[in-house]
């Protein structure tokens, strides 16, 4: 049995990331970031990440300041096509679990488990699972901790559920078919593994609890640094330029993100314009996929592609939607939005897993009629949507900045090593 009254602070820690965390340009980077330099202060960190295409640890990254070590492995190619059909045909593995093959990280993986005696060893993702599970095998007494960003196989199944109601878009939810349930079993195989499983919601805890009982899972949400996304108007952050500004911000080569673009564009915006013409819809985000290329040429839509800072489009956003309907875990984007007060409207999925009140701090509506009028009556009204901002505001202030958010992640290590 392990020593546990050896004190919380100064525990050595490994964390496995799939991308370099700084700048962090996506959700699951931005809360591994975030974690990371919010255990530093008292913890000795060792980083071990892949580095994707047109990633490099720059001389200056505050990564190597916050971590003791950092290495960094180049990232396999993506694999063809053709290996990936034939993976969903003949691999029980899920396609996320083969999305690292990497003999070099395994490799420097073992050499730190060799050199090093870890406390605690901390995956991001389902896709560093394989790595987990090698750290399992060689690891001398650390804690293994799978911190899931999202319960996969529900949004497998969610994105199934959503597809199969098109006849154009079968495709996709025959290969979700089959993924979520190879991600179902994959899933469950690696949080019964690992000795502490983070969920970033109670509502994940409980989907993956569901599929492995026996896991100890602790809530970890994410959050938002809510002072460098404020409301504060003495901020250089530009100013709308019109009244009728509906955003929404993503990676846009995310499939949730772009099936949320498209169902507002398809279902939603022509009601919205019907009652208030001027009404513009702005994507922002990097990738967009080439499912939304039909939309360039609608003067109604604009997609920006990647911006190098996304606060002024979502300050000059007059609403801000949510209009998801695939998905699992939370979305930070969310976060950022309220801590930015914006009036927010957004479908029952686009919001779950925060504790948000209809009415209150959000306008939620899931029917594309209900959507329209929820945002036209917004566009109409300022000050419901200065009332709503405020609101959203104090909520994420108040529960989720980062600063709240690190001590749970360190608090789950402690309690979880206690009961070795």
């Amino acid at each position: 049995m392990m020593d546990v009254a050896r004190p919380l602070a100064g525990q050595r820690i490994l964390f496995l990331t799939p991308q370099l965390l700084y700048p962090p340009q996506q959700g699951g980077a931005l809360r591994a970031y975030n974690l990371l330099a919010g255990l530093a202060a008292r913890h000795t960190i060792h980083l071990l990440t892949f580095l994707q295409a047109g990633e490099h640890l720059a001389p200056d990254s505050p990564l190597l300041r916050l971590c003791a070590r950092v290495e960094a492995v180049p990232a396999p190619l993506p694999r063809p096509l053709r290996r990936r059909l034939a993976a969903t045909l003949l691999s029980p593995l899920p396609d996320m679990a083969l999305r690292l093959p990497s003999p070099e990280f395994s490799a420097r993986l073992a050499g730190l488990l060799s050199q090093e005696r870890y406390d605690v060893v901390q995956a991001e993702s389902l896709e560093m699972a394989p790595f987990l599970l090698q750290a399992g095998e060689q690891a001398r007494g650390a804690l293994l901790v799978f911190d899931d960003f999202n319960a996969e196989y529900l949004l497998q199944q969610r994105a199934w559920e959503t597809d199969a109601r098109a006849m154009r878009r079968w495709p996709g939810a025959l290969y979700s078919w089959v993924q979520w349930h190879k991600i179902r079993r994959y899933e469950a195989q690696v949080c019964q593994m690992a000795g502490l499983v983070i969920a970033v919601s109670e509502a994940d805890a409980t989907a993956l609890k569901e599929i492995a009982p026996a896991a100890r899972v602790a809530v970890v949400p994410n959050g938002v640094d809510t002072a460098y996304f404020n409301n504060d108007p003495a901020t250089s952050l530009a100013p709308a330029t019109t009244s009728c500004d509906i955003v929404f911000t993503g990676k846009m080569d995310f499939r949730p993100n772009v099936d949320a673009a498209l169902w507002f564009v398809r279902e939603v915006l022509p009601r919205v314009r019907a009652e208030e013409p001027a009404a513009r819809f702005l994507i922002i985000g990097q990738n967009p996929h080439a499912r939304l290329r039909a939309l360039a040429g609608d003067p109604a839509v604009k997609l920006t592609g990647r911006v190098p800072d996304v606060r002024p489009y979502v300050a000059a956003a007059t609403v801000y939607v949510v209009p998801m309907r695939i998905g699992g875990g939370t979305r930070l984007k969310v976060l950022e939005a309220m801590a930015m007060g914006k009036a927010i409207v957004s479908t029952s999925l686009g919001c779950e897993g925060y504790p948000v009140r209809d009415g209150v701090e959000f306008v939620i509506a899931d029917a594309p009629a209900e959507f329209a009028r929820a945002v036209v009556a917004l566009l109409r009204d300022p000050a419901r949507r200065l009332h709503l901002g405020l609101a959203a505001r104090e909520f994420a202030v108040s529960r989720y900045d980062w600063r709240a958010i690190a001590p749970r992640l360190e608090a789950a290590h402690h309690a979880a090593r206690a009961e070795v």
